[in-house]
């Protein structure tokens, strides 16, 4: 069996390093099977810095499709157009594609017009916002896959709400416990950590990507302003990127305990995270392995991919209120946060479960 893997964006590879050593393994046990990565952005993309794929003992992929394009109608286009090539040149019996992306869409339907099975790692998530451009690309991709990787059940009642035969439907886990798992044991402090004076769970983590609320210039300052006013002497170490530490600055929040830095490596955000007293983030995959690590965790947003991270875990949403940001701070630092527990099958060994029903499926 061979499994080609496309990977659409950096945050995409972390989900894909477990799927990826699995395969080596079953491999090396004498399983036929074997996996190709594709990238479809180009080898030149700033975010895939060197040490990702180190960080995450992982090969870089074997195919760049090179497509750069931000219209997502060009996007689409010009993914199909090259992963047709790709996929022509090197044919497989599986194609595996993540999350929700444009170009993972594009790959799914590429794969399904050439009667190739797909499989969709995390599937069944939805926001039920038709308007959201992630949703389209959801709705199509689940509907054209042959197996349904779901990290929980409220992604199975999804699907099945939707009408998808539930013997594609495979409740696997959550492959993102499988990295930070695997890595737990690896995390690097960063070379500024003792610099700071900073000590293991004395800091807040904070964490900010989405545009749409980086636009919002008076929400975002008072949500900074609810944050800095409540962190009783605790630093905020804020790992940004630049586009988000410009909107930072315009807000004009100037807090002597606000500390923003560069974007910082697989391992060394890990760490930060694994210490933190709390994390503060608009992130779904920060609060998921939040929850993990039982690390006290508030969401910007008033959506999660998995409900689990705060039906269960130690995440809360907060949306992009400040009063509620206020009253998840005051929690916290009273000292009365929840604690989580774990979502079923958030064990670490969703890519071996992956890998043995590929294979199980291809034999049967």
């Amino acid at each position: 069996m061979k499994v080609t893997i496309v990977s659409a964006a950096r945050p995409n590879f972390m989900k894909i390093a477990p799927i990826v050593r699995a395969i080596e393994i079953a491999g090396k046990q004498g399983q036929s099977i074997s996996s190709r990565l594709v990238y479809t952005g180009t080898a030149q993309d700033t975010s895939l810095d060197a040490s990702l794929f180190a960080d995450l003992q992982m090969k870089a992929p074997d195919a760049y499709l090179n497509v750069d394009a931000t219209d997502p109608i060009q996007l689409a286009a010009q993914v199909m157009i090259a992963f047709d090539r790709e996929i022509k040149k090197n044919p497989a019996s599986v194609v595996l594609v993540v999350d929700d992306l444009t170009a993972t869409m594009s790959c799914a339907i590429v794969a399904r017009k050439r009667n190739i099975k797909v499989a969709h790692l995390v599937a069944g998530t939805r926001s039920f916002d038709l308007h959201a451009p992630k949703e389209a690309n959801r709705i199509i991709t689940d509907g054209l896959s042959d197996y349904l990787f779901t990290a929980g059940m409220a992604a199975n009642r999804n699907l099945n709400q939707t009408g998808t035969e539930a013997e594609h439907v495979y409740h696997v886990g959550n492959i993102l416990i499988d990295t930070i798992r695997f890595n737990r044991g690896r995390l690097i402090q960063p070379v500024w950590f003792p610099v700071l004076g900073l000590k293991h769970k004395e800091y807040l983590l904070l964490t900010i990507n989405r545009r749409v609320l980086l636009e919002n210039e008076k929400n975002l300052k008072a949500l900074l302003t609810v944050l800095v006013n409540n962190t009783r002497g605790l630093p905020v170490i804020a790992p940004l990127h630049a586009y988000v530490r410009d909107a930072v600055k315009r807000t004009g929040i100037a807090a002597p305990g606000l500390h923003i830095f560069p974007p910082q490596n697989y391992l060394s955000f890990g760490y930060l995270m694994n210490n933190a007293n709390a994390v503060i983030t608009d992130s779904g995959n920060v609060a998921e392995e939040a929850t993990f690590l039982g690390i006290p965790c508030m969401t910007l947003n008033t959506y999660a991919e998995h409900p689990e991270t705060y039906r269960l875990g130690t995440n809360e949403l907060v949306g992009e209120s400040p009063g509620a940001l206020n009253d998840a701070m005051q929690t916290l630092m009273a000292g009365k946060w929840k604690t989580g527990s774990l979502p079923e099958r958030w064990d670490g060994r969703t890519a071996e479960r992956i890998v043995q029903i590929l294979l199980s499926k291809s034999s049967g």
